[in-house]
């Protein structure tokens, strides 16, 4: 039998480990270098409509420039606070590697190969996407089965080039890659027509035809997929504190959809709804922002921002957007889609 002395150091010890489970994080190191600057470096896309672009004034806009702005409000109270790093696909990874960013937020793929070997971690996908191929219409091609012995446009240093080689020997079509470094380049040779066809996710097809393309309709993305290509921001390995500020921001606005707490909404519901699960997000009933290293307002800032899930995806790419990409796999998973975030609670 356990004596009582015994008993009692085993019960001391296991109120100290809740204790300790229920104690608020600490801010991390990277938190607080951006805390100490003002700013969340952002590291995106050059200029890919619906994701990340610049106007003539400077003011970016798109998907992945709306998890920065979200993560700005929700750590330092203003979605402004934010430094934009335009990248080429080449400059990403060494950038985030190196600390020129805090966050790579450009429409990148999360492999195994990039999780397991460069220093980085993917904490959420904010986009599901898949590898396609884009044709002139006048060119009568209708499926990727057609492209046997095409030259195709295509990007370097990026997932695309290494989906298409795989594609092309699986299906004996001794495809021709043209291959660029940069993306204008490729945008610019295939549309002066030196390719039969353009290769990269859909959304990036959708975006690059409805910028460039002087008549959109004379282009037609082909129907298969041929490829996974699980979009998502990135941040440097060894960071436990940020790299969890990042996930449940993406989770938090996927949380807030589903719970019907929209841009237009949100000041109200803090202030009025007694549901607890509403009360909970929007840090009403309890302070889990404490467990981040936040305050308890931190998923109402993002809210108020930049809108849930939902809104973000219509705003930028969605079916009333420039882009007019359907919901589909980016849907909430009550409704058919692939969208899920774990509860926060």
């Amino acid at each position: 039998m356990i004596d009582q002395t015994v008993k009692r150091c085993l019960a001391a010890f296991a109120m100290s480990a809740l204790a300790v489970a229920a104690m608020p994080a600490h801010a991390g190191k990277t938190l607080e270098a951006i805390k100490s600057r003002g700013q969340v470096v952002c590291g995106v896309n050059a200029g890919l409509a619906g994701f990340a672009q610049a106007d003539s004034s400077g003011n970016w806009s798109g998907l992945d420039v709306d998890v920065c702005r979200a993560i700005a409000a929700s750590t330092l109270g203003d979605a402004n606070k934010v430094k934009w790093v335009p990248l080429t696909a080449q400059q990403r990874f060494t950038a985030l590697q190196s600390g020129e960013i805090d966050i790579l937020s450009r429409n990148t793929t999360w492999t195994l190969t990039r999780d397991a070997s460069l220093g980085l971690s993917f904490p959420a996908v904010t986009y599901y996407d898949g590898q396609g191929f884009m044709a002139p219409v006048k060119g009568k091609i209708k499926s990727a089965k057609q492209l046997k012995n095409a030259t195709v446009c295509v990007q370097s240093g990026t997932t695309t080039e290494k989906n298409l080689t795989d594609f092309s020997r699986a299906n004996n079509l001794n495809i021709k890659p043209v291959v660029f470094d940069k993306f204008e380049a490729t945008n610019a040779a295939y549309f002066a027509g030196r390719c039969q066809a353009y290769t990269t996710d859909v959304s990036g097809l959708a975006s690059i035809r409805n910028k460039e393309a002087k008549k959109p309709a004379d282009h037609l993305i082909l129907p298969e997929l041929i490829s996974k290509e699980p979009l998502g921001p990135a941040v440097r390995r060894g960071d436990d504190e940020w790299f969890a500020i990042v996930r449940w921001v993406v989770f938090g606005l996927i949380e807030a959809e589903e719970a019907g707490i929209t841009k237009a909404n949100v000041e109200s519901l803090q202030r009025d709804s007694k549901d607890p699960v509403i009360s909970r997000l929007l840090g009403t009933n309890e302070d889990i922002g404490k467990l981040l290293g936040l305050d308890k307002d931190w998923l109402t800032r993002a809210v108020k921002a930049v809108g849930n899930y939902g809104e973000i995806f219509e705003r930028n790419v969605g079916p009333k957007s420039a882009l007019a990409l359907p919901r589909g796999s980016n849907n909430l998973w009550s409704k058919g889609g692939l969208v899920y975030a774990p509860p926060v609670r």
